[in-house]
């Protein structure tokens, strides 16, 4: 699922991490995400790979972007990412997710390009803190976007935006593959501290 280098090893032990800088339980996080106790166990230890949509839980969860679970900050004022150094997610579902931007220190933004083969759902993503913002272009082929249960059929060209606070999901009903661009800005940046209970694990 994932390329660049990452192992599940060190994918888990990110997780993991941060989990505990927010005081969280494997339990407390299992029930934030929605994923089963067992699941974020495996993950941790890199016995499992998780589905894009599965790390996109946890990460959502922990109140961060997929991107700070699988890279470190960046110090540098600038930052050039070439396309081998990018981090791509493959889902067995048939789409990927490219990340296109850098994880800065401060700043819970993210910004990727993605791809859906034709026929092909890529699930129903769990709404990120509220505040959070999202700002999709599809670049061509057909998308539907759906948003808390209604949906948006995009042609190449058609841009949408929504907040990021509701539920949404994205699917190519078509014949060919859908490359769209999506950037998430997250909102509720530090309030980690309403989840708080005894770590464990």
């Amino acid at each position: 699922m994932l390329s660049s280098g990452l192992s599940m090893a060190e994918l888990g032990m990110r997780i993991r991490g941060e989990r505990r800088a927010r005081g969280l339980s494997i339990e407390r996080l299992a029930e934030l995400s929605g994923i089963s106790r067992s699941m974020v166990s495996e993950v941790e230890r890199g016995a499992k790979t998780p589905t894009v949509l599965v790390l996109d839980r946890l990460a959502t969860a922990l109140g961060t972007s997929v991107s700070r679970l699988l890279d470190e900050p960046a110090h540098e004022a600038v930052r050039v990412l070439r396309h081998a150094e990018q981090r791509v997610l493959r889902d067995p579902s048939g789409w990927e997710r490219r990340v296109l931007s850098p994880v800065l220190a401060d700043v819970e933004f993210e910004f990727m390009r993605t791809t859906i083969g034709p026929g092909v759902d890529a699930g129903e993503f769990a709404p990120h803190a509220p505040g959070s913002r999202e700002y999709l272009a599809v670049e061509r082929g057909s998308l539907r976007l759906t948003i808390n249960g209604r949906p948006y059929a995009l042609a190449a060209g058609d841009s949408a935006y929504y907040p990021g606070d509701c539920r949404h999901s994205f699917a190519n009903d078509g014949t060919t593959d859908c490359v769209y661009y999506l950037a998430m800005e997250l909102g509720g940046v530090g309030q980690h501290d309403i989840w708080k209970d005894t770590p464990d694990g």
